[in-house]
């Protein structure tokens, strides 16, 4: 009997000790949980005040870099402090058009006044993807050498390789059907600035006029304004809506003059229109 009381007692405190063991164990869990939190909230904490101050390092490296590419004889004033152009977000990737990029470019650098070394550097910095692969190419001592940048970049993705495709598109394009004169023009613009971008803007103008007159679809209309030897796009087209009114309004009082000599009215309609008509003429 003192042997099973003394097996009970035994049994009690095994489980007793095992419950304090495993209330231990879980406080020791809560406490770690507690603690790995309290950790993550730290680093969290940390990496924070790491992104301000990287965004300080931001700012005083931009202000470092508009020091040394400012030129020496201009003061550090506000306006130029301010108003000068914003050049992070110029990029090129090589998806876009090299050309309007070298315009963007061609002006940000005049407009800081950047020397051959800064621009060199900065237009590296600038490109990304398949632009920035053609750095690849280039000798490393040459890398602060602009125009042997810009060379190869404008030999992988310049326009100079399109330029029989867009002269050959000027020379075949022709009025739509449906298709104003005013939608017409700026496409020959467009296909003038791509193809002729290097002309002399008189040139440029007298081209475009001849090209806007070929396309022209309406024969008359066509014959008309290429009588009138106009010499910039501006007046040619101008010339040409004012001829194709007059020759709708002539159509149309047409149509109706049969009705009007019953009356006596188709005498005077024809002298208004011929006064229109010289009125037109006499503007060109």
């Amino acid at each position: 009997m003192g042997q099973e009381k003394m097996k009970n007692l035994i049994r009690v405190e095994k489980e007793e000790m095992r419950t304090h063991v495993e209330s231990q164990i879980e406080e020791m869990k809560e406490h770690v949980n507690r603690s790995i939190g309290k950790v993550e909230e730290n680093v969290q904490g940390v990496k924070t005040e790491i992104d301000k101050v990287q965004g300080k390092i931001s700012i005083l490296e931009q202000r470092i870099n508009d020091l040394e590419i400012r030129p020496n004889n201009i003061p550090a004033s506000p306006e130029l402090m301010y108003s000068r152009p914003m050049v992070k977000s110029l990029t090129f990737d090589g998806q876009t058009s090299w050309t309007v990029f070298k315009t963007q470019f061609d002006v940000v650098s005049s407009r800081n006044g950047w020397t051959g070394h800064v621009k060199a550097s900065q237009l590296v910095a600038f490109l990304w993807g398949s632009a920035a692969e053609v750095l690849q190419g280039i000798p490393a001592k040459k890398l602060t050498d602009i125009t042997t940048i810009v060379k190869a970049l404008e030999r992988r993705f310049g326009d100079s390789h399109l330029t029989q495709f867009y002269r050959t598109e000027l020379k075949t394009r022709r009025q739509k059907t449906g298709e104003s004169l005013q939608v017409l023009t700026p496409d020959v613009e467009r296909l003038m600035s791509l193809d002729y971008a290097e002309c002399p803007q008189d040139v440029r103008e007298s081209l475009a006029a001849q090209y806007f007159v070929d396309a022209i679809r309406d024969e008359d209309t066509q014959h008309a304004t290429r009588l009138m030897d106009a010499k910039d796009l501006k007046s040619v087209l101008a010339y040409s809506m004012k001829y194709e009114a007059a020759k709708t309004f002539s159509k149309t009082s047409r149509n109706v003059r049969s009705m009007e000599i019953k009356d006596g009215t188709g005498k005077e309609n024809d002298e208004k229109f011929d006064c229109l008509l010289k009125k037109l003429w006499k503007n060109y």
